[in-house]
């Protein structure tokens, strides 16, 4: 992390603690060379947190309560970025029905690694166009070609 990256990430905990979210665990810079922020979460985050609706790129994990699948998705959605979107469930079909309906460009069910230089990387919306990796990410430097012939 860069030093701006740790103030933004002060920042959004802050905010979202103030608004009254409990932090459980971490909710500071740590006490050592560089640039370091405990990992830390957060319960009963608002939905008006800012930490909600913005991308933080540091090692927070904020948790929000939600009566059914319907209300999962809509709060999760309810962003201009996707990047990567999480599922934990026990029932797979469950898992790839959120799945389908998350606008971001990956999903983990039931892990919080997804990397796989395999896989394509990138997001949707706000967080990326287009995809690194995988077979998606090579199209971008092919050219195709369409050739329409009328034969008399």
């Amino acid at each position: 992390m860069s030093q701006a990256a740790v103030r933004k990430v002060e920042r959004l905990v802050s905010d979202a603690a103030t608004a009254g979210a409990r932090v459980l665990t971490g909710g500071s810079r740590l006490e050592s060379e560089g640039f370091f922020y405990a990992p830390t979460v957060l319960i009963d985050v608002p939905a008006d947190a800012r930490l909600l609706s913005e991308e933080i790129f540091g090692p927070v994990a904020p948790i929000t309560s939600f009566s059914d699948d319907e209300q999962a998705t809509t709060l999760a959605n309810d962003t201009q970025y996707g990047l990567a979107g999480y599922i934990f469930t026990r029932d797979l079909n469950k898992a790839i029905r959120l799945a389908e309906r998350l606008e971001t460009g990956m999903v983990g069910i039931n892990q919080g690694v997804i990397s796989n230089p395999a896989a394509p990387f990138g997001g949707m919306k706000a967080s990326g166009l287009g995809r690194e990796g995988g077979t998606q990410g090579i199209e971008e430097y092919l050219e195709s070609k369409y050739v329409g012939i009328a034969f008399s």
